[in-house]
């Protein structure tokens, strides 16, 4: 079959198999229905074979068998695989929860935000309506009261215009729009900021929770609810498992136990097990977390006080980054508020998948059934087996690891979510390896045992060991998850399309509908206008200046012309220029007199004109 054919035709088995149970009135999400379908082909006990094209025969069984099992439901198998489904589809770790919440903060906030940032207001009165709509923004960015709470509100605009004067909107509205945005972030820090610290100085602050003491209360008793689930189911586990081991001892005796689905309650209550253990764990960082915080808040609230003290006037860089600490630590606090409902609210619903349990073994059932059968907790397995250890001498090609001998021993990743590698194939129940036994390195990967004689067994021969987990994976497909094997079942499965459905995460791809805007020219043009790339042209440009400098310019004036335009002249104005040397010195002569007599004539008429040289000599001056 082409790819295409074959996700046409899951989808069309998966749709019917809904819709077949929508009709005997049990709604079920497709991510459901669609691991139920890969479980039953999985089953070799259905004799599915996806290597072939199914025909229409076959894919009417496979919605019937599909079906049958989907409506079953004292089946605790049914049960484990919804509890996975949900798990899978709703738990998120911390980074992506916070993550998300910060995404839709953002997508609440986005509406005010654009209206504050595109609006350009001119009057008086436009300029109050969006400094109303910033006091807004603040408040609900802050989380710490209601728009519609009038005392909220004012305690909002009393901090907001100590730090940000309505006055300061012209400027506010000339910024770009990045800084808008980065301004109004930064005033909301501020302002909540500011409000702590008056609700620290019991001067306001009334409608503020108290995070801290609500979560140094809450989070005990979170954990303490978790430790109560965890220890009930642990409980039912160890029973189970004695049970199933006293049915392979005793056959005889235990008999009628093969009918009651021990094997499939107990992989119900271990996956619920290991679902409580994640989120025990995330319970206890968020404790270790909130006592962090409360350390700094107190540290950073002693500091701001000591530095405002009773000064009625102090620099705004001295409190600034202070207001901005507060403000990030409460932001901390209502981070854990969120993971500390989020862990509630998953521990709550998972406990639904546990229900059957009561149903299939009451108290008293289990009672009656336990007698003469001794009960052993994990624990207990394995302080039995902690002076055993695996003789490496009788191994010549297996590698096995000890703790005092192996690095980040404890970091190892262990198949079997850490379970017996032999118990699973050979005894199909789920038994904590001891991996002080020693732990077997095959292929790269690494497998821990419950005692050293299953030890012993399965190094003798590990991939058939190995290939019965498989098996049994296959005929409970809940085993898929809890034993963590997704990538045992990538082979099994041929067509692309099919691979990816049947992947670990059975989370379906993300879609949603998005859009983005951009402004035509964000920031101001930084065209240069002269810059040339091509040097021939910088080198023709230089030419043409150096001419100019030699170029005089000329006008002049017609007739025609002098009383139409006015001209101009534009020269090199001359310099100022002067040497010096190296002394001063100078001369004095006599000035030059001559007097000419006769030049008037006489008497008689010839002119006789006489030359007179009144001129002093030299060495007189």
């Amino acid at each position: 079959m082409s790819g295409e054919l074959t996700q046409s035709v899951l989808k069309r088995i998966i749709r019917q198999v809904g819709l077949e149970c929508a009709a005997q009135g049990q709604s079920l999400s497709e991510t459901l229905v669609a691991f139920m379908v890969k479980a039953v082909v999985l089953d070799p006990r259905n004799d599915f074979n996806m290597d072939r094209t199914l025909t229409e025969n076959d894919m009417q069984d496979l919605i019937q068998l599909c079906v049958t099992r989907l409506l079953d439901t004292t089946n605790p198998s049914l049960s484990t695989i919804k509890m996975q489904v949900y798990f899978d589809m709703n738990y998120a770790n911390r980074d992506e929860l916070l993550s998300e919440q910060e995404r839709v903060l953002e997508g609440k906030l986005a509406p005010v935000v654009r209206t504050i940032i595109e609006s350009g207001p001119h009057t008086q009165e436009e300029m109050e309506n969006v400094y109303q709509k910033i006091v807004a923004c603040v408040l609900l960015r802050s989380g710490l009261g209601s728009p519609t709470d009038i005392e909220a509100v004012r305690e909002v605009t009393a901090a907001l215009q100590s730090i940000f004067p309505q006055t300061e909107m012209i400027t506010f509205i000339s910024l770009s729009k990045k800084d808008k945005e980065q301004q109004l972030k930064d005033l909301a820090m501020l302002v909540t900021g500011i409000r702590l610290y008056n609700k620290q100085c019991q001067k306001g602050g009334s409608c503020i929770d108290d995070l801290p003491g609500i979560l140094s209360e809450a989070i005990p008793s979170a954990t303490r609810t978790l430790d109560e689930h965890l220890n009930s189911c642990q409980l039912l586990a160890h029973r189970y498992t004695a049970l199933l081991e006293a049915m392979q001892q005793d056959p005889q005796r235990f008999s009628h136990l093969r009918f009651l689905k021990l094997k499939e309650a107990l992989f119900n209550v271990r996956q619920y097990e290991a679902f409580l253990c994640i989120l025990q764990s995330n319970a206890i960082t968020s404790a270790q977390e909130v006592e962090s915080l409360d350390v700094q808040f107190e540290a950073a609230m002693m500091l701001l006080k000591n530095t405002v003290q009773d000064r009625t006037s102090i620099e705004s860089r001295e409190v600034f980054p202070l207001f901005m600490e507060l403000s990030k630590l409460w932001t901390g606090f209502q981070d854990e508020m969120l993971l500390l409902s989020f862990l509630t609210n998953m521990a709550d619903n998972l406990q639904q998948f546990l229900e059957i349990q009561s149903q299939l073994f009451p108290e008293e059932m289990l009672t009656s059934l336990l007698e003469g059968v001794t009960v052993k907790s994990d624990e207990e397995r394995i302080k039995e087996t902690m002076e055993t250890r695996v003789n490496v001498s009788d191994f010549t090609n297996q590698e096995w690891l000890f703790p005092e001998t192996t690095d980040n021993f404890d970091q190892l990743l262990i198949q079997y979510h850490g379970f017996c590698a032999h118990a699973i194939g050979v005894k199909g129940i789920t038994v904590p390896g001891n991996p002080a036994i020693g732990i077997l390195k095959h292929k790269e990967k690494y497998y821990v045992f419950s005692s050293k004689e299953d030890a012993y067994i399965f190094a003798e021969d590990p991939d058939k060991f190995i290939q019965l987990n498989i098996e049994k994976a296959k005929k409970y497909a809940e085993l898929i998850q809890l034993l963590e094997l997704h990538h045992q079942f990538e082979y099994l499965v041929p067509h692309t399309q099919a691979r990816k459905a049947s992947k670990g995460s059975m989370k379906p791809p993300l879609k949603r509908e998005s859009g983005t805007q951009t402004d035509t020219h964000i920031l101001p043009p930084t065209i240069v206008r002269s810059y040339e790339w091509n040097e021939w042209e910088l080198r023709r440009k230089a030419i043409k200046l150096a001419n100019l400098r030699r170029m005089l310019t000329h006008s002049m004036q017609t007739d025609l012309s002098h009383m139409r335009r006015e001209n101009c002249t534009q020269v090199y104005l001359p310099k100022d220029a002067g040497t010096q040397t190296k002394r001063d010195n100078s001369s004095n002569v006599p000035k030059p007199q001559i007097f000419l007599k006769g030049l008037r004539g006489g008497s008689s008429p010839t002119t006789r004109m006489v030359a007179v040289d009144l001129t002093r000599p030299l060495d007189e001056t």
